[in-house]
């Protein structure tokens, strides 16, 4: 048991000769918070798949509470969003339907995992937009357990997994009792 709990330590420090090594954990803080923005703001306000596949893995999996496995690979899970964006497109089904995810403030936390990636957890919420006369209405949210692999050959990280759960309808404001 020492014996493994020694080798651990000894693998937790990056070394000289580790091409582009992991940067220390404020730095991946603050890369974090800027590829989870960019990543969920492709995915959802700006609709582009594109983008979406440069921030997550080839094998990159989500699971959700509510739907399962949702996605086995990168590939399968742009082309997901593909058929949501071109549905919003003039003539689809879901045509002009707008809709966006913000983290909740200070409720996130990033934690290392060995000296390849990072578990980032936290909250977000969930918006539809309703038209000029309501704006952006909060329609629920949910728990977010995300997997961030660290890309050494590209010096930047990418979703390998997300856990989406506890998801939920926005309560009534202000709460009876």
């Amino acid at each position: 048991m020492l014996t493994a709990i020694a080798l651990t330590l000894a693998q937790a420090a990056p070394t000289a000769a580790e091409p582009n090594p992991i940067p220390p954990l404020l730095e991946v803080e603050k890369r974090i918070a800027k590829r989870d923005a960019e990543l969920f703001w492709y995915a959802f306000e700006g609709c582009d798949p594109a983008e979406v596949r440069e921030r997550v893995t080839d094998d990159f999996r989500m699971l959700h509470d509510l739907a399962g496995v949702v996605s086995e690979t990168g590939e399968a899970f742009t082309a997901m969003l593909k058929e949501q964006c071109d549905a919003r497109a003039p003539g689809g089904a879901n045509e002009g339907y707008k809709n966006r995810r913000l983290l909740v403030p200070g409720s996130d936390q990033v934690t290392w995992l060995g000296r390849w990636g990072v578990l980032h957890r936290g909250w977000h919420t969930f918006h539809e937009w309703r038209g000029d006369e309501k704006g952006w209405v909060q329609t629920g949210g949910a728990r977010f357990i995300n997997v961030w692999k660290w890309m050494p050959e590209e010096g930047r990280f990418r979703m390998q997994e997300t856990i989406s759960v506890d998801h939920g309808a926005v309560g009534p404001y202000k709460p009876e009792g």
